[in-house]
């Protein structure tokens, strides 16, 4: 049974003249109900028929177009479709249909649709499906529900409008009121349809809040220019930009239809019946970052952060960043990655104690899900691999939950250890006063080391406590701790007077660092496992 009303009779049979698909004229007659949409399209096309025929008398009960074709509509090739084609771009009934016996053998396919340009014919049936899924499937990404985004050509909200100023119109005649934003919309009624054929296919169901995303692109170049002329309507609509291949986005030309005056678009556009579909010129799939937590130790003193890479060359052979992340990687399929950290050391400064808290991004994985076995293995493969690093607590967490190891950065403390040369002789009790100097407030200008990357600045930071050892007349060494973004180093020597006071300036002598190593960084993210 169709699911229209005897109002919607003359919108259906004007919108059949129209060239439009059923699904389509359904979206038209605001049919809300997603099952009618999921019927084999050349049932509903013999029941349209079958229902516009009702409403007629003896002489004019053929399905076949009974008003004359639109004035907009255009065929390129009459000659050729004269055949195949009524004056609207439907095609001609057989006898049998007319009837309304219609059966698989007599039933020809429809034309292709004038408003929807296919999309909510073949595109949405089985063999699609099939092939999207295929594409997915090779992908061997690791999912459990799905979200599918769809791109259509822009030229759909033009012929969308042209087929809408009809319906407007014949509203108007029934004295009925209606928007263009009550209609149902193309790409509801294309999930409606489609989302069912995917579950059945994959197995998983649809799901709006999935991180695996599959995503199509369809294109129709035959009608590329139908968003041509309303380049002269509405020029302000349509700038170029860098960082898009044409002007014709379709939130581009969907502001210029709100401006364009309805004579106008009807005067300037013809709606031509399309020859052929639309085709999906990109399929493809995604998954959601996957977020890797935990804590490392750098053993080395000849190990960065991070690449150390000057005017193109490379500094260091790895770093720790690459010797945590090739693993991650490799086990998690991803295609790139992002490393982060809470704090960062020089080159030549070890971290020791519980290690410094770290996050990776993966980018697109193609695993998502690992257990705790697996983790604890992948932990042990990456402390296997190197003696220069060792990383503990490794665990997967949310995106949220990256923002614990930012938050309240300034109001951490760490704790260094920090091997410091005099230039004049020094005793015990020199160094010991540093012991009871507490809370001590640094002005900190951006050292020189860091002046190419970081802004110039002057910084207030807190040294809150110090612990000193002597070892001889030059050498000693001093325990702190202080508060987040420190510069230690520069905190020994002065940088140049840059900044104040320093250890040289405390003990009245030149002073320089000649070992540094963090031994904590004190924040309780990520938790501590066992491990």
């Amino acid at each position: 049974m169709i699911e229209l009303s005897e109002k919607d009779k003359p919108i259906a049979q004007m919108l059949l003249n129209f060239g439009a698909c059923p699904r389509c004229i359904f979206r038209f007659c605001r049919v809300e109900l997603q099952a009618p949409y999921r019927r084999p399209e050349k049932e509903l096309l013999c029941e349209l028929h079958t229902f516009l025929k009702s409403n007629n008398n003896e002489t004019e009960a053929s399905c076949e177009t009974v008003q004359p074709p639109s004035k907009r509509i255009r065929l390129e090739n009459p000659k050729e479709e004269a055949e195949e084609q009524t004056p609207n771009g439907s095609h001609q009934l057989t006898d049998a249909e007319k009837d309304g016996n219609t059966t698989d053998e007599n039933l020809r396919p429809p034309s292709v649709c004038t408003v929807c340009l296919g999309i909510l014919q073949e595109l949405c049936e089985m063999d699609f499906v099939k092939a999207v899924c295929q594409k997915i499937n090779s992908s061997e990404y690791q999912f459990s529900s799905f979200v599918f985004s769809v791109s259509f050509p822009p030229q759909l909200s033009v012929r969308e409008h042209a087929a809408w100023l009809l319906v407007k119109e014949e509203i108007g005649k029934q004295d009925l009121l209606a928007e263009k934003e009550d209609l149902v919309q193309l790409k509801e009624a294309y999930k409606w349809i489609i989302h069912p054929l995917f579950l059945e296919e994959l197995g998983v169901p649809a799901d709006g809040k999935s991180l695996f995303e599959v995503s199509v692109v369809f294109a129709h170049p035959e009608t590329d220019e139908d968003c041509h002329f309303l380049t002269k309507a509405c020029p302000s609509c349509f700038k170029p930009a860098k960082n898009k291949q044409s002007v014709f986005t379709r939130m581009a030309v969907v502001k210029a239809l709100e401006l364009i005056d309805d004579d106008d678009f009807l005067k300037n556009f013809q709606s031509p019946p399309p020859k052929t579909p639309c085709t999906a010129v990109d399929i493809q799939c995604t998954n959601g970052a996957v977020f890797v937590a935990g804590r490392y130790n750098k053993y080395s003193r000849t190990l960065p952060q991070t690449p150390w890479i000057i005017d193109g060359e490379r500094k260091m052979e790895s770093s720790v960043e690459e010797l945590i992340s090739e693993h991650l990687m490799t086990t998690f399929k991803a295609d790139s990655f992002n490393f982060s950290s809470s704090g960062r050391e020089d080159v030549d400064v070890r971290t020791l104690g519980n290690g410094r808290p770290f996050a990776i991004e993966l980018v697109n994985p193609r695993r998502v899900h690992l257990t705790a076995e697996e983790m604890k293995a992948l932990q042990q493969t990456i402390n296997n691999s190197s003696d220069k690093i060792q990383v503990h607590d490794l665990q997967i967490v949310t995106r949220e939950a990256i923002g614990h190891m930012k938050e309240g950065e300034e109001g951490k403390t760490k704790s260094y250890n920090a091997l410091i040369w005099t230039e004049k002789e020094i005793r015990n009790e020199d160094v010991a006063v540093l012991d009871s100097m507490k809370e001590l407030k640094l002005d900190q200008k951006t050292p020189l080391r860091v002046l190419h990357r970081r802004p110039l600045a002057v910084r207030v930071r807190v040294i809150h406590t110090m612990q000193s050892e002597y070892i001889d007349e030059h050498h000693f060494r001093l325990r702190l701790k202080t508060q987040a973004g420190t510069y230690i180093k520069e905190f020994v020597h002065g940088d140049f007077g840059r900044t104040k006071p320093n250890i040289g300036s405390l003990l009245g002598t030149t002073a320089d660092i000649l070992e540094l190593d963090v031994e904590s960084v004190d924040t309780d993210w990520p938790p501590a496992l066992d491990n």
